[in-house]
């Protein structure tokens, strides 16, 4: 039994030795290693965008595509928010839902964040929305990449849309 102790320590003394001994003949040769603790930083945080692309006001833009005026009357058109309600509920229920966010933003309270030449040209212009308006670009990146499809619609059932909306405020 002590002999076993006593080579076991023997072992051990001559693994620390060597190795102990490799390391300083590396260094000899020009060749070594030495491993530094790396500190990782923290990524800043900016407060610049801290409003979701969803709730932010933008009033100024017009977006990318055909429509760049829209005069909304004082009065709602109910025979035309009715058709629009139809369309609605035909193309873009699949994606939006009014009062919640689904796969895409709801509608109720858009014209207050949006004008109407905004919502009618992402609804009839989405893909080149998503590529050069910035907003429709950081709705796609809060909506996890999931873009809006073009449906195809015309500019009178995109309007019809618009005077729907009008209704949810």
């Amino acid at each position: 039994m002590n002999n076993l102790l006593k080579g076991m320590a023997l072992f051990f003394a001559l693994a620390v030795v060597g190795c102990g001994g490799k390391e300083k003949e590396q260094k000899e040769e020009g060749f070594s290693v030495q491993r530094k603790k790396t500190t990782t930083e923290q990524p800043v945080e900016t407060t610049t965008n801290t409003v979701k692309a969803s709730e932010r006001v933008d009033m100024s833009t017009k977006g990318v595509g055909p429509v760049t005026s829209v005069e909304l009357p004082a009065d709602i058109d109910q025979a035309m928010a009715t058709k629009g309600k139809e369309v609605y509920d035909q193309m873009c229920l699949a994606c939006h839902r009014i009062g919640k966010k689904f796969i895409g933003p709801a509608p109720n309270g858009i014209l207050e964040r949006r004008t109407p030449e905004w919502v009618m040209n992402m609804i009839l212009n989405p893909q080149e929305m998503v590529q050069k308006d910035p907003l429709a670009r950081d709705l796609l990146q809060e909506f996890n990449g999931s873009p809006m499809s073009n449906q195809g619609l015309t500019e009178g059932q995109a309007r019809a849309i618009l005077e729907y909306f009008r209704t949810l405020n």
